[in-house]
């Protein structure tokens, strides 16, 4: 297999969420492989400029626009002016996410609308206004972000669960919709990684620490990087007969019941 199958270079790729965490970590990989990258944001324009600054620093050609993914006449007009300001989008990673750790009982319905909004109906809502240039163009390329709670259940995630047992069907579904136009769309599924978010967890002795290093077969925490090999073949002509599927990038996570904690 040639390794020109996995050249992205000059390819235009919209990461919603990569201000930040392993939605940088992947739009960083990306851009190394020679794509140009647009990193979305909403909390501050400052946050953006700041994160412009790291892929500047890595020699990454990026550009960033700030809106809200859950506003559809805002992501309309920011994919418009994407388009005419930096080229036609080639591949969306829908990334943007939030967690609410709430007990369902306890759960208002409000917080639990905003996480189905921002991690299922926000990639509804990009992906509906991107795919009409990759309609047009007969090529595209959408990575929607689910998790390992798109099949396992877990206290305190319900409505997390809920949105990303619900974009991999949504992922499947778009799949069925627009294969047809050479377009792929699939998913990926991150396990437990070392980044700044689980730095206060991830020491000897906290029992999180000893429960992810023991469920994982691999025994470790993923390095942000390990998701850009997946986000590469997935935004590459490698995967241009990969349709549908969840790439789940965690360790082994999900191939296994786990063991006691007193086996070796």
């Amino acid at each position: 297999m040639s390794l020109s199958l996995f050249n992205i270079e000059g390819k235009v790729a919209l990461i919603t969420g990569a201000t930040h965490g392993l939605g940088m970590a992947m739009a960083m990989q990306l851009g190394k492989a020679g794509a140009t990258i647009v990193i979305n944001g909403n909390s501050s324009q400052q946050k953006i400029d700041d994160a412009l600054e790291v892929y500047k620093k890595e020699n990454i050609k990026a550009f960033g626009y700030k809106f809200n993914v859950t506003i559809e006449s805002e992501v309309e007009a920011a994919i418009a002016s994407i388009e005419k300001e930096v080229g036609a989008i080639d591949i969306l990673v829908n990334n943007a996410g939030i967690i609410k750790r709430i007990p369902l009982e306890t759960m208002e319905v409000e917080a639990f609308r905003e996480v189905i909004d921002v991690d299922l109906v926000a990639p509804f809502i990009v992906s509906k206004h991107v795919v009409k240039g990759m309609i047009a163009r007969k090529s595209g390329k959408i990575i929607n972000i689910c998790s390992m709670m798109s099949e396992l259940g877990r206290n305190t995630v319900g409505a997390y669960a809920a949105a990303k047992g619900g974009l991999k069907m949504l992922t499947k579904n778009m799949a069925t919709e627009w294969a047809k136009h050479n377009i792929q769309i699939n998913g990926i599924g991150p396990g437990y990684f070392a980044t700044s978010q689980t730095a206060p967890i991830r020491v000897d002795g906290h029992p999180f620490n000893e429960f992810i290093i023991n469920r994982t077969p691999a025994a470790k925490w993923g390095a942000p990087e390990d998701l850009g090999g997946a986000a590469i073949f997935l935004a590459s002509q490698a995967s241009n007969f990969v349709n549908g599927h969840i790439l789940y990038v965690d360790g082994g996570i999900l191939a296994t019941i786990g063991k006691p904690s007193n086996e070796d």
